[in-house]
């Protein structure tokens, strides 16, 4: 089983990302999927998920209306695309299936 995150880097305040989860040894649809954030010197922030069925979303407070979760079933793959970042949302981005299993996470650096 492996969740490979990637899309992260340095945006400016205002930029977009998009970030790539590519799993493999199980299909993402036959788990909710969700992605988890850690600012430094802070705990784990979940952000957003999906579930199973990829009919439902839900987004954390800090991320609404700016972050879209969404999945390609065909590519094994999960995604999260990011809006209007601000400081705020620097910090390392795990992509993580509801049992917990977690990928080694990419960072995003959102900064002027």
């Amino acid at each position: 089983v492996q969740l490979v995150e990637s899309g992260g880097g340095l945006v400016q305040p205002g930029g977009s990302l998009k970030l790539s989860c590519v799993c493999s040894g199980f299909s993402i649809s036959n788990y909710a999927m969700a992605w988890y954030r850690q600012a430094p010197g802070k705990g784990l922030e979940w952000i957003s998920g999906i579930n199973m069925y990829g009919s439902r979303t839900n987004y954390g407070p800090a991320v609404q209306g700016r972050f879209i979760i969404s999945r390609d079933t065909a590519k094994n793959t999960v995604y999260l695309q990011m809006n209007s970042l601000k400081p705020e949302d620097t910090g390392m981005y795990y992509c993580t299936r509801s049992d917990l299993v977690q990928g080694q996470g990419t960072q995003v650096t959102v900064s002027s």
